[in-house]
């Protein structure tokens, strides 16, 4: 079926023509859209401790960048033109933000980074730059004016506070009115500029780098090892050495074998994935219930209502394993296919809840952390 999201193309042509391949520009992807936020709603949130909050100067000779929380007064300062308001991970918070997220669910939930909103007056941007992540710009409110290309010169602005190209040649360029929607895969270059005052969503996609999966899986095996106990170096065989600073060849050859038998499993890699990919950001509180529900009384309200997801949970699950906010879980048929329904939705109905004690116990635990709640309609 045709995705008008993606200008018709339905999603597997999309993956294959334009996933990390080309650009893509969609008029009219959302019809009409007008966001879910003003300026006046985005300095609420960029004056909590909640948001995640930048703000981005150009002068005339100069960039500037100020994170967040702000003081309110800060933006009554501000010039008539060239700066840039930016939240990130609004999903966290405001249940349209994730209701847009849900329209990508053709790309797999592990890959999913978080919704950013930009608002910029007249000439606000962040200067030309390229992202080492897929992205779906989509305008709000407002018209943008976007160059877009492959860079060319990788050379940097020097002493600015944000990776900016020095030199831009742009293939291309598009004006986005509200409802339109551009999609860059990695590493093309872009630069966008309000035309006139506008907001712009941007919808990423997390990539992380070889190193940082590298030394996070270290850390994984590292815990498993002491967790096992382990062993400890030892050398009854040790002979008189001359010189007594030298590193001997026998202790070399022992610790190579140590690390030798270090190994893993296509099962220890899933784990470790699962968990990495769910660990909630270090910012994110999850907000357990005031006046909880007993356990008895939550599993009959669940029956009745269903659940869901807390709009800050991240869930994933492989064959036997789920995985939520960090923490594994080992599912048996009988939480299989109703937590795998709630990890693929954030929504389980109370006719999927059955009164099974491994289910209920389950839910009732991530209900008091705050990861679920009770369905509200």
């Amino acid at each position: 079926m045709n995705n008008r999201l993606l200008g018709g193309l339905p999603a597997a042509t999309f993956l294959r023509r334009h996933w990390q391949k080309q650009p893509l520009l969609v008029r009219g992807a959302l019809p009409g859209f007008s966001g879910f936020l003003d300026l006046g709603d985005m300095i609420d949130l960029a004056c909590s401790d909640h948001c995640e909050s930048r703000l981005v100067v150009r002068g005339a000779d100069r960039w500037a960048v100020e994170h967040g929380p702000f003081e309110r007064k800060r933006f009554s300062r501000l010039p008539a033109r060239n700066w840039t308001l930016l939240l990130q991970g609004l999903e966290q918070m405001l249940p349209a933000a994730r209701q847009l997220l849900s329209r990508f669910d053709f790309i797999p939930y592990a890959r999913l980074d978080d919704l950013m909103l930009s608002y910029a007056p007249a000439g606000g941007g962040v200067g030309a730059h390229f992202d080492s992540y897929d992205v779906f710009l989509l305008q709000g409110p407002g018209r943008r004016q976007w160059r877009v290309g492959r860079p060319r010169d990788l050379a940097l602005v020097e002493a600015a506070p944000l990776k900016i190209l020095k030199r831009f040649s742009p293939d291309g360029q598009c004006l986005l009115h509200a409802g339109d929607m551009l999609y860059l895969p990695p590493q093309f270059a872009h630069e966008g500029v309000a035309v006139e005052a506008c907001y712009t969503y941007s919808i990423g996609f997390r990539a992380p780098s070889h190193r940082e999966l590298v030394s996070q899986f270290l850390i994984f095996l590292e815990d498993r090892l002491n967790g096992d106990g382990g062993g400890r170096y030892s050398d009854p065989d040790l002979s008189l050495q001359r010189h007594p600073a030298q590193l001997g060849e026998r202790m070399i050859a022992k610790v190579e074998r140590i690390l030798r038998d270090i190994s893993w499993t296509q099962r220890d890699v899933a784990e470790f994935l699962g968990g990495y990919l769910t660990e909630p950001k270090p910012h994110v509180v999850f907000a357990a219930p005031r006046k909880p529900l007993s356990e008895i009384a939550f599993s009959r309200a669940s029956r009745r209502d269903g659940v869901e997801l807390a709009l800050a949970s991240l869930m994933l699950y492989g064959k036997a394993n789920l995985f939520i906010n960090g923490e594994h879980y080992e599912m048996n048929k009988v939480v299989a296919t109703p937590m795998r329904l709630l990890a693929d939705t954030r929504r389980l109905a109370g006719n999927r809840i059955a009164s099974k004690a491994p289910l209920t116990a389950m839910l009732y635990r991530w209900y008091r952390a705050g990861y679920i709640c009770l369905s509200k309609s």
